[in-house]
């Protein structure tokens, strides 16, 4: 973690404080998480409000005793820039001003011809006349921060980073189906326990790139990717392989919640060896997977169809599942890879081992 964003302030300047009360939201790399008063006193002054991202070990706030003394003058820490500080800086009339931010104008674009170049009404005017007919309008701005800010970065490093490769299975889902009638466990529970089973016979699949060297994990810790409202988390199930299936279903719907809840502790969202993403109840039947670094495979889910398929020579109505893993070619090659996604494909038709 490098940085954070601050969420929510739960006091205001001037209100009493006790030590070890919730402060302030922060919103970290992988998870949501209040901040706790480390002393008892008064918060005099807030130095990072809501919604903007600070590196960590940044000064927050000042607490002092009741009856101390205190001036802003003594504050001698840097304070992040919000954009508001930003565009005061920017030399330009109040009316200018206002205009820019009724047509969402970025002021720094715009060229004064004012005194000592200083923006005017007029400017911001035709600087949206020249605009008009080769932007299109905005209809709404959304801040890339918190949980979506670093799903972003990350998605970005990994693609940047890893060479990803991929490759894709059909697979006989009749048994899974079956499986999950009968016990009511998720796709996705069913999936994570035949990745784990999987990974332990592969375990270059379920290992990290470090520096020059290939860490082969002992723990197999599966990731499953949960999208919220606020961008894309992965809850981990530790030592998936070890649990029973009826135990990681449950801790899929804990987790899950948790997630949509903006729950999760950090140490739910830590230490993944391999991610599981699943987006058959989207109607999605195949897509390529982006690597959740530093893991170096992910497997893809699509959703269950029907189709005519061969059996013993005759055409039968099977339901198929598509799998597409995505691994990283640094640490795996093809085919180790496509071994590792035919042993998934052979615990899930069977069932029977999950």
């Amino acid at each position: 973690m490098k940085e954070g964003t601050v969420g929510k302030w739960y006091k205001k300047e001037g209100e009493a404080v006790e030590k070890g009360e919730p402060l302030v939201e922060v919103i970290s790399e992988k998870a949501t998480y209040d901040v706790e008063a480390p002393s008892s006193g008064v918060l005099r002054k807030i130095l990072v409000r809501e919604g903007v991202d600070v590196p960590v070990n940044k000064v927050l706030a000042i607490i002092t005793g009741p009856d101390e003394a205190f001036t802003e003058a003594e504050v001698r820490v840097e304070t992040p820039e919000t954009a508001a500080e930003t565009e005061e800086r920017i030399v330009a009339s109040p009316a200018a001003k206002r205009l820019a931010r009724e047509h969402d104008v970025d002021l720094s674009l715009v060229k004064g011809t004012g005194p000592e170049g200083r923006i005017v009404e007029d400017d911001v005017r035709k600087f949206i006349d020249d605009a008009s007919g080769a932007i299109p309008k905005v209809k709404e701005t959304i801040l890339l921060s918190g949980f979506r800010k670093v799903s972003a970065e990350r998605v970005a490093a990994s693609f940047r980073t890893a060479p990803h490769s991929t490759i894709a299975m059909e697979v006989n889902a009749s048994k899974t189906a079956e499986l999950h009638q009968s016990t009511q466990v998720s796709y996705s529970a069913i999936l994570v326990k035949a990745v784990a089973e999987a990974l332990t016979e592969h375990p270059r699949i379920n290992s990290t790139l470090d520096g020059d060297r290939i860490k082969l994990f002992e723990d197999v810790n599966v990731g499953v990717a949960v999208a919220t409202e606020n961008g894309l988390v992965v809850p981990v199930i530790r030592n998936a392989d070890k649990k029973p299936l009826e135990e990681i279903d449950s801790a899929i719907r804990e987790l899950t919640e948790k997630a949509r809840q903006e729950k999760l502790a950090k140490e739910e969202v830590s230490g993944g060896t391999f991610t599981v993403t699943n987006l058959g109840m989207h109607e999605v039947d195949f897509f390529t997977p982006i690597i959740n670094p530093p893991e170096a495979g992910i497997l893809g889910v699509g959703r269950i169809v029907e189709k005519p398929v061969a059996v013993e020579g005759k055409i039968e109505i099977v339901p198929m599942m598509m799998l597409t893993l995505s691994y990283d070619h640094r640490v795996v090659d093809g085919a180790p890879a496509a071994d590792f996604l035919r042993r998934v494909k052979e615990i899930v038709e069977k069932a029977s081992e999950i």
